[in-house]
């Protein structure tokens, strides 16, 4: 992704000339906790309800949370810094990332908006009920799965406004800013490096001080 211009501004840029539209695409960061948090314990309820053991329980929601990482790192890398030619898909390009490139610190795009979490939520669920046919284990696999978009949507506004204390939170804030000020074709991965080291889109950290 070309680096043409980088706001150190909080404040939100207008996008849109419709307000409603200009309201749909900013979210505070804790909006996604109101809606997935009660969403998780519904779906862990509904598991359990249908007879599911906790060991199978916990196996399936480990997997949910593994299979997020991988998401994540694919809609990053794949969808999101996908560099399209036409003028219109340049624009849909910039609405979903490029606006948080331009500007890292606007504190109502850092989260993913309703607008856009809710129809993926209901495609991703869509799309698991297809190949996890028993209904006890896709309802302890999904909590898992939103637990994994919750810790990265809360990671990802704490990184960008938060100073971390701890050595290891501080590794992980460098791997996501040296995505956004060195070099934006590496390190894809935001609440987890591990795809990045798996398919050697890591940076090499030992020559860079921490953030």
């Amino acid at each position: 992704m070309a680096k043409n211009y980088v706001s150190n501004s909080s404040e939100s840029t207008r996008m849109f000339k419709s307000g409603l539209l200009e309201g749909l695409s900013k979210v505070h960061f804790t909006v996604p906790l109101y809606i997935y948090v009660p969403t998780v314990g519904f779906f862990i309820y509904k598991s359990f309800s249908e007879g599911i053991s906790v060991l199978t329980f916990i196996a399936y929601m480990a997997l949910g949370l593994a299979v997020w990482t991988a998401t994540e790192y694919v809609l990053h890398r794949f969808i999101f810094h996908y560099i399209p030619k036409q003028k219109w898909a340049l624009r849909l390009h910039f609405i979903f990332h490029g606006v948080h490139h331009d500007f890292p610190r606007d504190k109502m795009r850092l989260v993913m908006p309703p607008s856009a979490s809710i129809p993926l939520a209901i495609l991703f669920y869509s799309l698991f009920a297809w190949l996890i046919k028993d209904k006890a284990s896709l309802h302890a696999f999904f909590p898992g799965f939103l637990i994994g978009y919750l810790i990265y949507d809360m990671l990802h506004y704490a990184m960008h406004h938060h100073n971390f204390k701890s050595g290891f939170m501080k590794r992980v804030k460098q791997h996501h800013m040296l995505h956004h000020y060195q070099d934006a074709t590496k390190g894809f991965g935001v609440s987890s490096a591990i795809w990045d080291k798996v398919l050697r889109s890591d940076f090499n950290k030992d020559t860079h001080n921490l953030v």
